[in-house]
């Protein structure tokens, strides 16, 4: 090779190197040395001056100011930022969740606790005497009522029928005290299995059950929603950076240090590139997180629909109250015919004055009647818009990530072509990639095995699908049970609510009902190719060209 030729290429090569060494002469470092004790760091080893820049791994090797030391430590230290503004950006949504589910659970209770007061207060004025040993019946129902919503493991269907069957035998008994304690088990039991047919409470108990568990199941669906979405994001914020997204991190924001650059801003597509590759396993929550709130969103709009949450659970006690009206005004009837179907109880009793007595006060508790209180309505109303306002604005919470974290912390539009763009101070040309982790294969910025997806979020990615199903059904009025597949995936919980709103580990108060559907997840299959996109820089393409028309030429 010509030996001319060769120096030449020396040169050329040393020009590169040291771009922004002006006319060789090295630049003061006291703008990092500020800088990097103003982080915190000791100022030992720091370099007074730029130095030559080899021993670089991750910044430009051109002249610095950064040793490998220094290198390290902001590279740790870049790291710890960003997973801090992930998780602070996680906690913000988070926040968000958890007070939209304290508003609507203190809300619910207070209706559910109003009806209770209200039934009480008028079968107590009605009933009196006749009321204060049977209360425990009522209360039961309501005690069941709180434990559903609040997540344990009933069959509201059976806790309803459960309660008919209590209030029947206490009427029974009430209806001829002088033989009440004649009635066998047998009897009752039997007795309780001619209610189908006999109807003794007439339409009451099925339009209850129709409308409270339709409203219940929507009501326990939706916390259990807020509280799903809420362990996601907190599971999902704290998924730690992947060495390459780490290296791209120290890259765009502490590389322009090293190279005296200090001032100067990323470029903002430069910026998106690198976090849209070091979110990208996170940005595939997107379809499932969007189809988790729109269901949210219907299930909190059925609300307000007619008949209104407020209007069925205030409803309780004008339902029971048409019932005990429909029995007693038919009890002679109603236990002739069990007689003949179950058998005598034993001496038959006549009609005794106590017995008269409820049927005339029961006519005062079928004075109740539900009448939509202005307040409660309006209150209702702003749960619901208030509600579906704060989900609405999270619903693009993991594609709009990367441009949140970029916002403030890049150059203007305007300065296009006087940002960061990982090499220098110049424009950045490369296209900025799509959401998600297929579409980082070419990714100049990050290399990312697509092939490879983060297994805690997929795990996420299956909670979101098994809620969002489990929501769709309560939209209908089925309660499908939720199936925990947390441990197919890492042994972890799933987040499906927390303590204080699940009841694990309990077996069904009225037995398991086996006719319910069962909700499985099956993992995805990923047939992708694996994808890099390592960007070549355009003074290494020049060199290489030159060297290969100077050994041509030999």
């Amino acid at each position: 090779m010509d030996l001319t030729a060769v120096a030449l290429l020396v040169s050329l090569i040393s020009v590169s190197l040291s771009a922004d060494n002006a006319g060789g002469k090295a630049r003061s470092c006291a703008d990092v040395r500020q800088f990097y004790s103003g982080k915190g760091f000791t100022l030992n080893g720091v370099p007074q001056s730029e130095i030559s820049g080899e021993h670089l791994r991750i910044c430009p090797q051109g002249y610095t100011c950064c040793t490998s030391a220094m290198e390290e430590t902001l590279s740790n230290l870049s790291r710890r930022e960003f997973e801090g503004l992930v998780r602070e950006a996680g906690r913000s949504i988070q926040a968000s969740l958890n007070a939209q589910y304290r508003t609507f659970d203190t809300y619910f209770l207070e209706l559910l606790n109003g009806s209770e007061r209200w039934l009480e207060e008028a079968f107590l004025a009605a009933l009196g005497d006749l009321y204060r040993p049977n209360a425990g019946v009522f209360r039961d129902l309501y005690a069941d009522l709180r434990r559903y919503y609040s997540g344990a493991s009933l069959n509201l269907e059976e806790v309803l029928d459960e309660f008919w069957m209590r209030l029947l035998e206490r009427l029974l008994k009430a209806s001829d005290p002088e033989t009440a304690s004649l009635l066998s088990d047998d009897f009752l039991e039997c007795a309780s299995k001619q209610t189908e047919t006999l109807r003794p409470f007439g339409d009451a108990p099925r339009e209850l059950k129709f409308k409270l568990v339709r409203a219940f199941i929507a009501a326990r669906a939706f916390v259990q929603g807020l509280n799903v979405a809420g362990e996601i994001v907190r599971k999902v914020s704290q998924v730690p950076l992947s060495l390459e997204c780490n290296r791209a991190i120290m890259k765009l924001v502490y590389c322009p240090h090293c190279r005296g650059l200090g001032s100067v801003k990323p470029c903002i597509n430069y910026c998106k590139n690198v976090m849209k590759g070091c979110l990208a396993n996170q940005a595939d929550l997107d379809t499932e997180w969007q189809s988790l709130i729109e269901t949210m969103l219907q299930v909190a709009s059925s609300f307000g629909a007619e008949p209104s949450m407020d209007t069925v659970i205030y409803s309780i006690p004008v339902r029971i109250s048409e019932a005990v009206l429909t029995m007693q005004e038919n009890m002679e009837i109603y236990t002739s015919k069990v007689f003949k179907a179950c058998g005598d109880r034993g001496e038959e009793g006549t009609p005794s004055s106590i017995s008269e007595e409820p049927k005339k006060k029961a006519s005062t508790v079928t004075a109740l009647e539900y009448k939509p209180i202005p307040k409660s309505a309006a209150r209702l109303e702003v749960q619901v818009t208030d509600v579906s306002s704060k989900l609405k604005e999270m619903q693009f919470y993991w594609i709009q990530l990367p441009s949140a974290l970029c916002s403030g912390k890049t150059a203007s539009s305007t300065n296009g072509d006087k940002c960061w763009n990982g090499i220098t101070k110049a424009s950045y040309l490369p296209d900025v990639m799509g959401d998600g982790l297929a579409n980082q294969i070419n990714n100049p910025e990050v290399e990312i095995d697509i092939t490879k997806p983060d297994r805690t979020i997929r795990q996420q990615i299956m909670l979101l699908k098994i809620m969002s199903n489990r929501l769709k059904n309560a939209l209908d009025g089925n309660d499908v049970d939720f199936q925990d597949t947390s441990d197919d995936f890492s042994g972890s919980g799933s987040g499906m609510c927390a303590d204080h709103l699940c009841v694990r580990g309990r077996p069904p108060v009225f037995g398991p009902k086996t006719d319910r559907p069962k909700l499985y997840a099956h993992g995805p299959e990923n047939k992708r190719v694996k994808g890099s996109g390592n960007q070549i820089q355009p003074s290494v393409i020049l060199l290489v060209l030159l060297l290969a028309t100077l050994l041509l030429r030999r």
